[in-house]
């Protein structure tokens, strides 16, 4: 299902922070996972699998920020300045933010079309600005979509085109930006696509009160290698490759925040915009 081929990005000693990550535990008896999302119905827990802790080196991606792509590692880091003044702006967020980042994303991938389907701000402010209700950081490691959900988006989103899309190549992308900069609280870690076993990967369901999502979790392997851009700015922003329906390229990473022991006592929150797009190719 993963990519195994060496990757072009070594290991570079000093060059990184070891910090923790955190990991599913699969269960013996193979189990799928599942997680509600909202409180769950008497006796019944929020998470069925235990999570664990595990230290890992997390490589300065800015070491080798060049040689990323989001086809072989499954990220990249690019540079790209938002036009849009307050994103925080529901309105600003539609009209102006959106049609920016659709062009970015025609630009890094060469896709025919691009449909943005939602965004998520995430704060550690206790009384955060804007409309709608802003997230906390997602520390346990995960990918968002998988081999059945990804599809599915396609066919929840643009059903009258699902049947011709799904016969061409589509991809999933995130793009994953700091509000506020540098960005020193709870920054991403990203999982190298190419490190990545197909053991490590746990299809989860996402269990809402009126559907059920899916998502991968990520269990833990000592070869895995991970990045990540400490003190991004807010002119800098993350391609995160969530699904491909080329199983020639990465079709999946990794990624989950954690706490960089560079920055105990953090001066900048973390405020953060996370873009979700279907990427069409022809």
């Amino acid at each position: 299902m993963l990519q195994q081929k060496a990757s072009v990005i070594q290991n570079t000693p000093l060059a990184g922070v070891e910090a923790e990550l955190n990991f599913i535990i699969p269960s013996n008896d193979g189990r799928k996972p599942f997680s509600h999302q909202y409180d769950p119905p008497p006796g019944q827990p929020v998470r069925s699998h235990p999570y664990e802790n595990h230290k890992v080196f997390i490589q300065n991606g800015r070491v080798h920020a060049d040689a990323f792509s989001i086809d072989r590692e499954g990220f990249a880091l690019v540079r790209h300045v938002a036009k849009s003044a307050d994103l925080y702006d529901e309105a600003e967020l539609k009209n102006g933010y959106y049609p920016d980042i659709e062009a970015l994303l025609k630009a890094e991938t060469g896709a025919s079309k691009i449909v943005i389907f939602d965004h998520t701000i995430r704060t550690s402010h206790n009384q955060p600005r804007g409309v709608g209700l802003p997230r906390e950081a997602v520390l346990r490691v995960h990918n968002d979509y998988t081999l059945k959900s990804g599809p599915q988006r396609v066919r929840d989103l643009v059903p009258d085109e699902a049947d011709a899309r799904l016969k061409k190549r589509f991809a999933i992308i995130n793009v994953w930006r700091p509000i506020v900069g540098p960005l020193q609280q709870f920054p991403l870690a990203l999982g190298d696509a190419e490190s990545l076993r197909t053991e490590d990967v746990l299809a989860t369901d996402l269990i809402y009160p009126d559907r059920v999502g899916e998502i991968y979790s990520i269990a833990y392997n000592p070869s895995q290698r991970w990045f990540y851009f400490p003190e991004m700015s807010r002119d800098e922003v993350v391609l995160i490759k969530t699904y491909d329906s080329n199983p020639a390229v990465a079709r999946f990473s990794a990624h989950g925040a954690f706490a960089d022991p560079n920055f105990p006592d953090p001066k900048v929150l973390r405020e953060s915009i996370e873009i979700r797009a279907l990427v069409f190719f022809d």
